[in-house]
């Protein structure tokens, strides 16, 4: 028998869930210990079929352990469906739960259209862009969680930085011009006595990588890295240094706020059609943030295996990443106060305006 795409895979299996959501008779029966009243409790959770975006990077690297459940049930479900006779019950627990399809982008330009035309449902993209897709859209994108702290950092072939004043008359190649790189380096050169555009130079690359080359090439002796680049860049430059953290800088300010990197955005009428699937992504999500964090090894070789970061490189990085999952009010707060601060900036980093409180899912 020939071997199903992994498309038809996936459709496979949504359809599959999507016909349990819709059929009543599979709930189980109250619990004898519960009031029959209580019965509404007990029913399946809601469930759906999410399509997914991530960048490659630490913000994908939190949903890796999600990634192989999903791969797993994804494939259990289908079993089910080839050989119902020796299936048992699992089908019923199987379809009780969300089914999702994973994609990875190397930029958030491959994401954002997408998402705005109704091809994904979530997407992980850099927080103050969920800000601007907010006013774009006219409110139709919010916020479910905020996934990635600071991961921003000085590197340096040698020992001249040693605080942020320090970079005067330097040049610093860098890449993110336009979002979280540009915007969060901007304020902290700021904050800390040093006019970005007349006391230092700022080398804008278009990619991350281009900035380890500046590094290796001997063109360029500091530069703004993101996880897992300076990894990568530490690997490949004997004796670079981590000078500055920029997230240990901004809390050096105490103004109430954070660095936030990146957040998880979901299209509103997704949201509005499967409140307590999305409810059950955000349960989802955060387990598996936990288990990146708590198994560092074995996590590597999952985001190594998804093509996410090379594995070795993960290992190293994943420590240093600040992955997170934020949601409810804490996440209000913190993302509030760091899109605030942009705004006070520049307000086109955010969009021209300051999202509504609808903006933040579960606040």
């Amino acid at each position: 028998m020939k071997k199903r795409s992994l498309a038809a895979l996936l459709m496979a299996a949504a359809m599959t869930l999507s016909l349990a959501a819709c059929g009543g008779a599979g709930a189980p029966a109250a619990s004898s210990a519960a009031p029959a009243a209580s019965s509404a409790a007990e029913e399946p959770a809601e469930s759906a079929h999410f399509s997914v975006a991530a960048l490659k990077g630490p913000t994908a690297m939190g949903l890796v352990k999600l990634m192989e459940e999903n791969d797993a049930r994804t494939a259990a479900l289908l079993s089910s469906e080839a050989r119902p006779e020796e299936s048992g019950d699992a089908p019923a627990a199987l379809k009780s739960q969300n089914v999702y399809s994973f994609t990875l982008a190397a930029s958030p330009d491959e994401v954002t259209p997408k998402l705005i035309q109704g091809e994904l449902d979530m997407a992980c993209v850099p927080a103050n862009l969920a800000a601007v897709l907010y006013g774009k859209t006219e409110g139709q994108v919010e916020v479910l969680a905020v996934n990635t702290l600071g991961v921003l950092y000085i590197v340096e072939n040698g020992n001249a930085v040693q605080s942020l004043a320090d970079l005067k008359g330097m040049t610093v190649a860098a890449s993110g011009k336009g979002s979280t790189p540009e915007y969060a380096l901007r304020y902290l050169l700021e904050q800390n006595g040093v006019d970005p555009d007349r006391d230092v130079t700022i080398d804008w690359k278009s990619e991350h990588s281009e900035c380890v080359a500046a590094l290796a090439s001997g063109a360029a002796s500091v530069a703004l890295l993101p996880q897992p680049f300076v990894t990568v860049a530490q690997s490949k430059l004997e004796g670079l240094r981590v000078a500055l953290d920029l997230t240990e800088e901004w809390d050096r300010l105490d103004n109430g706020s954070g660095l936030i990197t990146g957040v998880i955005v979901a299209r509103r009428d997704a949201v509005e059609k499967n409140p307590g699937a999305v409810q059950a992504f955000l349960q989802d999500y955060a387990a598996s943030v936990d288990w990146v964090n708590a198994n560092t090894a074995a996590a590597a070789e999952l985001i190594g295996s998804y093509g996410i970061v090379d594995a070795a490189v993960a290992e190293k990085a994943l420590p240093a990443c600040n992955i997170v999952c934020l949601t409810g009010e804490e996440m209000h707060q913190r993302l509030s106060g760091y899109l605030s601060v942009l705004y006070e900036q520049n307000p086109q980093a955010v969009g021209g305006t300051l999202p509504e409180d609808d903006f933040y899912f579960g606040a």
